[in-house]
């Protein structure tokens, strides 16, 4: 089927506020301030080159309650206007109500609209005339003729691109108070079943084709570097420490989902993806030392310059 023929977004597309809530510590801490320090330079360099100097325009594709706007508005240069793309009217309300206020990193004013669109429908227009095109945990939903559709708006619109939190298909249980896999005990066999059936289910149609799962973001880099961008990518993982209760909350809602996801995906090893779950559930308490470490990679990419 197209994906432009669904009539209602996938229901693995749909997140609810109270999800998006749980991550947004984590999602903060995360994110690669490289990266978003380079975007702002990048703003700064375009806004120089127009006189008088422009509102800058941002859009924000999947953007839920908001939260990517919220966090990279005051890191970037003024004046912003953003909007907010995302299929959910009533995420969008949220959205437009807790973006309400947001000045930009030199107190500059930030304008905010919304746009309720189905992504699968995206295409040059909805990227007309951005400046930088933003996405947060997005590209492990999408396909590659959609990251394709991406990459040519971005280009016609010869905008910037920063998208980030998008997962890379690892995640590991660092035992104590290690947080590098060089101090961490070997992997359970069970993980690694866990891991690579939730993994397998990631790369199932989203309702925008045959999701990319982890191998999102790398393609989305060859897209763009074809199109003759300059890009550049970096870790982002999640590190929630189990004995903190929003970390270990966090953690039971993954491991919640990873089990679910694992068991349809692998209906013949339901009983040991079950007794995997009891134990790693068992672990987000108080007195627990360990974390959880979940991958993610943020990129960032330039269009390239015009030769005069």
């Amino acid at each position: 089927m197209n994906p432009n023929e669904h009539a209602q977004p996938h229901p693995d597309a749909c997140f609810d506020a109270s999800w998006l809530a749980l991550r947004r510590a984590a999602d903060g801490a995360a994110r690669a301030p490289e990266l978003e320090a380079r975007a702002a330079e990048w703003l700064r360099q375009r806004q120089a080159t127009t006189a008088p100097p422009q509102r800058l325009r941002l859009i924000d594709l999947g953007s839920g309650s908001g939260a990517n706007p919220r966090h990279l508005a005051p890191r970037l240069p003024g004046p912003q206007d953003w909007t907010l793309i995302d299929h959910d009217s009533g995420l969008l309300a949220r959205a437009r109500a807790a973006c309400a206020g947001l000045r930009a990193a030199d107190g500059g004013a930030v304008g905010v609209s919304t746009r309720s669109q189905d992504l699968a429908r995206l295409d040059a227009g909805t990227l007309a005339g951005a400046d930088l095109v933003c996405a947060s945990a997005l590209l492990d939903l999408v396909d590659a003729a959609w990251l394709e559709r991406l990459a040519d708006a971005c280009a016609a619109a010869r905008c910037a691109l920063l998208v980030t939190l998008s997962v890379d298909g690892s995640w590991r249980f660092l035992s104590g108070a290690a947080t590098t896999a060089a101090e961490a005990p070997p992997t359970a066999a069970d993980d690694d079943l866990v891991r690579a059936a939730f993994n397998a289910h990631q790369r199932r149609d989203k309702g925008l084709g045959a999701a990319l799962g982890p191998d999102a973001a790398p393609a989305l880099a060859a897209c763009l570097e074809q199109r003759g961008f300059e890009v550049r990518l970096a870790a982002s993982p999640w590190r929630l420490r189990l004995a903190e209760p929003a970390d270990a909350a966090l953690a039971r809602a993954l491991i919640d989902g990873w089990r679910d996801a694992a068991r349809a995906q692998r209906p013949d090893a339901a009983a040991r993806i079950t007794a995997w779950h009891a134990r790693r559930t068992a672990e987000c308490v108080p007195h627990g030392g360990g974390t959880l470490e979940v991958g993610h990679i943020d990129l960032f990419a330039t269009p390239p310059r015009v030769v005069r």
